[in-house]
């Protein structure tokens, strides 16, 4: 009886969802969105995106290249009509992705280790792959369906244990887009590539030179002791020899026929990426050893030195190499009529926090405590707390340890930290401005080990060289080759 009911409410699931044709394969397609449904859901999320990856990267000319790259890209894809958005984000991560309904993003971090145009369409036409294939929908549909059966199950037998376990089954059949639905957008970014004009072998190129700035990141995260942070899908799918992602740019290259290929566009593609902050931006601050600058804010302020400094988009976060100290700084909007005293009251109101104490940090007012007992990451452990007021906000400072004798360990170097916090002075702004991409030809001699030498990147410069210049592990420039550099 419990089976006839499942298969009965899947069934009705089923009609309501309706039955659409896949517009690569043509076949039916099980989805739970009309294509309506499915821009709409796209164009709901875009905002929560923007603010979640630092914004679109303020830069009309390089938003309008990427827009011209990847209209040509979806003019010849499976679904020519939709409405495509190409959005640069303001991030220094290795990164590109799709929510369905026309919208792909790129962020400016992946866009400085490509090479040419060609690659730049191939990583579009990837997910461009995706939303032909309407693989966002038909995951989002999974979910549905997977969620449907195990309401079902948890309804005809009483058993919220036997309702968890169906989540779980669905949840292993739909995890990610999978090995399947990768290479097929693998398949289609090959083909829009050569339908672009361009070789399809382009592919295979984008996924070397991210396969190794994949490997240094996995070895770099080994060292400083934590998590790789990797590009998604089709880089993370297979390595640069694989036999199936081969098979399908074969296939693709037979799409030219014998028409003339279309030039990789190499010297076009670096014009437009130099001036690319190698890092943070301007607008999300830049750290240059143990300091960070903010020139919009005006301000600045130093970590303890050997630190692991992270520029989420919302605050800092200092954390010591042996992971037992943090540090974060976050700013608010103060209430009127409010001072740090009141200000920091507030904020620890119903917490074991000490009396405040007044300070004064390079002529700045605020005032700081410490909570006995505050839920923090490392545990329920003391935490330092305090607030400096500038420029109309406030900064809220917030460090804690795992060790503590009613204050935490690292109680001394929090407030040493703390107490560094100033205004920027006007001949430091310059030191605010982050590092960028500049391209430089090749002289007779140049070696990347000497480029290094002089290079303002503090650590495995000569590593980050070869990775935006696709010459990783050891390959040398050519005389004549443009050469991206930091600056």
């Amino acid at each position: 009886m419990e089976a006839l009911l499942l298969s009965a409410l899947l069934l009705s699931a089923f009609f309501l969802g309706g039955c659409a044709l896949n517009p690569v394969t043509g076949s039916p397609d099980l989805v739970f969105q009309s294509e309506a449904g499915e821009i709409k859901r796209a164009q709901e999320v875009h905002p929560m995106l923007l603010q979640q990856f630092g914004g679109a990267y303020d830069d009309a000319r390089l938003q309008a290249y990427v827009d011209e790259v990847g209209q040509r890209a979806a003019r010849v894809s499976h679904r020519p009509d939709l409405k495509y958005t190409f959005t640069v984000l303001d991030s220094e991560d290795i990164n590109a992705f799709t929510t369905g309904g026309g919208f792909v993003y790129i962020t400016r971090g992946i866009m400085n280790y490509l090479n040419s145009e060609a690659e730049l369409t191939a990583v579009l036409g990837h997910e461009i792959g995706h939303i032909t294939a309407r693989h966002p929908v038909r995951q989002q549909s999974k979910s549905t369906l997977a969620g449907i059966g195990s309401a079902v199950v948890g309804i005809a037998t009483g058993s919220g244990d036997l309702a968890g376990l169906a989540n779980y089954a669905g949840a292993a059949l739909i995890s990610g887009y999978g090995r399947e639905q990768e290479l097929e957008a693998d398949r289609l970014g090959a083909e829009y590539l050569a339908k672009a004009g361009y070789a399809p072998e382009h592919m295979i190129d984008v996924v070397r030179l991210l396969k190794n700035q994949e490997l240094f990141e996995i070895q770099r995260a080994r060292e400083e002791n934590r998590k790789p942070q990797v590009y998604h899908g089709l880089f993370a799918s297979h390595p640069d020899n694989d036999q199936r992602l081969n098979q399908v740019v074969k296939a693709a290259d037979k799409l030219h026929g014998t028409a003339d290929v279309r030039d990789p566009g190499r010297e076009t593609y670096l014009q437009q990426i130099a001036g690319l902050p190698m890092g943070t931006s301007r607008a999300q601050g830049v750290l240059k050893a143990n300091r960070f600058y903010h020139a919009d804010l005006g301000m600045t302020i130093a970590f303890p030195s050997g630190w692991q400094v992270g520029n989420l988009s919302d605050r800092l976060i200092a954390v010591s190499p042996a992971k037992d100290h943090v540090l974060q700084m976050q700013t608010q909007a103060p209430p009127p009529n409010t001072g740090p005293r009141e200000f920091l009251s507030r904020l620890l109101a119903n917490s074991s926090a000490g009396p405040a104490e007044a300070i004064e940090v390079n002529g700045l007012q605020g005032y700081t405590a410490v909570v006995r007992t505050a839920k923090t990451a490392l545990g329920v452990v003391p935490a330092r707390y305090a607030v400096i007021y500038y420029n109309n906000l406030a900064y809220v400072f917030a460090g804690a340890s795992r060790g503590s004798n009613g204050k935490p360990a690292a109680d001394p170097l929090f407030m040493s930290s703390i107490k560094t916090f100033r205004r920027l002075r006007q001949n430091e702004f310059t030191l605010a401005e982050p590092y960028k991409i500049k391209i430089v030809p090749v002289e007779s001699g140049t070696r990347i080990a000497d480029l290094a030498k002089s290079s303002p990147l503090v650590s495995y410069a000569e590593a980050q060289l070869r990775l935006l210049n696709d010459l990783y592990p050891n390959k040398e420039p050519v005389p004549g080759q443009l050469l991206k550099i930091v600056q």
